[in-house]
C-alpha cells in the first residue's frame, strides 16, 4: 500500500538558524586565524538581545560582537521594525576559556593519537532517489526556501517578505519505495503588514503558488518535475498572518533543527548538534565522515539507500564501532555486517584522520548553516577575514567536501564491482 513521508525545512531568518549561523561565523573567524582553535560556542537570540556562550581555547582575538551583527544583518534583519537588527540589538558575550579536563582527552602527543571530543553515535545516510542522494521530501523543502530568500533579496515579484519562514513537503510513496508524486506543500513565509488581512492572504498564497513554486520546478530534473501537479494541496500561512517573527517571534537556540539539517527524519540522527562546535567535536566530523561514506557506498552500487554509523569514546583515538544498514537494497550476497567490515578497512575513522581526509580545519562552516548540512554542492571559495587590529586574512576554501565521490573508486575496488 502506498504510503506519505514528510520533511520540513526552515530559512536562513529562522530564529534558530540565526543563532546557528551566528555560531559558525564565530567558528570560522576562529579558524581562520588559529587552525587548531578548540570552539564550542551557542548563541540565544530573542528580541533585540543576543546572548554568546561557550567554551574556547584559541591564539587569536575577535569581535565577536561585530561578527555577531555582521551575520544578523547579511540576514536581512536590518530593520528596527523587526524588533531584531544587526545595527541595534544587545550582543552579550559569555564565552569562557576550554575546561582543561576536556582538553586533556582530545590533545596527544601525537596528532594523529586525538582522541574524540565526546562520546556518542553519528549517522550519516543516502539514498539514490535524488541526484544529490538525499531524501526528496527534505531537498524539496530545502530548495523552495532557498528560491523564497532569493525572492526576498530580489525585491522586484515579490517585494513584502521578511527573513523568517518554513517550508514542508509530504511525498507518496509506492510500497517499493519509489516517489509518486507530491501530495502536500505548507509554506509560512513572515511578510510586511497589509491594510487588509483577506488581501494579503490572497496575495501571499497567489505569489507563492504562481511565482515561487515555478521557479522552484524549472531547476528540478524532469524526474523531479513530473512529480508536480495540480493536485497538490498547499497550505500558505495556514494561521492567517506571520508579521510578528524572526527572534521577535520565538527565541532562537544554537543546534535546535538537527533533523533539518540532516535528513529530514529519514535515516537516523545521534542527537548531537553541528553549529558552533570545531572538528575535534565528533558530534559535527563523524557526522559528516559518515555521510561521506554513505554517499559513496550508494554512488558505487552497494546499496540503493545506506545508513552508516559510527560510535565514540571521549578521549578515546579509535570509534568504538562501524554499523551500516542497507534496508535490503544491497544487489549482491552480503550482509550488512560484511559490508561493514569493509567499510571499515577503506575509511579511517580516527578523529584527525577524518579531520585530514575532509579538510576540516578551514573556516567552512558559515555555509553549512542554513539550508541544510547534506546534500550541498562541493565547490572552491575564496574568503576574507578581519581582526580588531586590522590584520585581513584571504583564504580559498573547499566547502562540502564530505559530499565528494571520491571514494567510488576505493569502494567499487573493495566490493569487487
Amino acid at each position: 500500500m502506498a504510503y506519505l513521508f514528510t520533511s520540513e525545512s526552515v530559512s536562513e531568518g529562522h530564529p534558530d538558524k540565526v543563532a546557528d549561523q551566528i555560531s559558525d561565523a564565530l567558528i570560522d573567524n576562529f579558524l581562520a586565524f588559529d587552525k587548531d582553535s578548540k570552539v564550542a560556542c551557542e548563541t540565544l537570540v530573542t528580541t533585540g538581545q543576543v546572548i554568546l556562550a561557550g567554551e574556547v581555547k584559541s591564539h587569536t582575538y575577535l569581535d565577536v560582537q561585530k561578527i555577531a551583527r555582521d551575520t544578523i544583518n547579511s540576514i536581512g534583519y536590518t530593520k528596527g521594525e523587526y524588533m531584531f537588527d544587526g545595527n541595534s540589538c544587545g550582543v552579550l558575550s559569555a564565552i569562557h576559556e576550554q575546561s582543561d579536563d576536556i582538553n586533556r582527552g582530545v590533545d596527544r602527543a601525537t596528532k594523529e593519537q586525538q582522541g574524540a571530543g565526546d562520546q556518542g553515535m553519528m549517522f550519516g545516510y543516502a539514498t539514490n532517489e535524488t541526484e544529490n542522494f538525499m531524501p526528496l521530501a527534505l531537498d524539496l523543502s530545502h530548495r523552495i526556501l532557498k528560491e523564497l530568500a532569493d525572492l526576498r533579496r530580489e525585491s522586484k515579484d515579490i517585494t513584502y517578505l521578511r527573513p523568517d519562514s518554513k517550508s514542508q513537503v509530504t511525498i507518496e510513496y509506492s510500497d517499493d519505495n519509489i516517489p509518486q508524486r507530491i501530495d502536500a506543500i505548507v509554506i509560512s513565509t513572515q511578510h510586511d503588514d497589509f491594510a487588509d488581512d483577506d488581501t494579503m492572504l490572497a496575495k501571499i498564497r497567489k505569489d507563492i503558488v504562481d511565482i515561487l513554486i515555478p521557479r522552484v520546478v524549472s531547476k528540478l530534473p524532469e524526474s523531479i518535475q513530473v512529480l508536480f501537479n495540480s493536485d497538490i494541496k498547499y497550505h500558505i500561512n495556514p494561521t492567517g498572518k506571520f508579521v510578528i517573527g524572526g527572534p521577535h517571534g520565538d527565541t532562537g537556540l544554537t543546534g535546535r533543527k538537527i533533523i533539518v539539517d540532516t535528513y529530514g527524519g529519514k535515516g537516523a540522527h545521534g542527537g548531537g548538534a553541528f553549529s558552533g562546535k570545531d572538528p575535534s567535536k565528533v558530534d559535527r566530523s563523524a557526522a559528516y565522515a559518515t555521510r561521506h561514506i554513505a554517499k559513496n557506498l550508494v554512488a558505487a552500487g552497494v546499496a540503493d539507500e545506506v545508513l552508516v554509523q559510527v560510535s565514540y569514546a571521549i578521549g578515546v583515538v579509535e570509534p568504538m564501532g562501524i554499523f551500516i544498514n542497507t534496508y535490503g537494497t544491497c544487489p549482491f550476497n552480503m550482509t550488512d555486517g560484511e559490508i561493514a567490515e569493509i567499510v571499515s578497512n577503506i575509511f579511517d575513522m580516527r578523529p584527525y584522520a577524518i579531520e585530514e581526509r575532509l579538510k576540516l580545519r578551514a573556516p567552512i562552516y558559515s555555509e553549512t548553516a542554513a539550508y541544510g548540512h547534506m546534500g550541498r554542492k562541493n565547490e572552491t571559495v575564496t574568503k576574507t577575514f578581519s581582526q580588531p587590529n586590522g590584520e585581513n586574512i584571504t583564504l580559498d576554501v573547499e566547502l562540502f567536501t564530505w559530499e565528494k565521490l571520491d571514494y567510488v573508486d576505493k569502494v567499487k575496488e573493495a566490493f569487487g564491482l
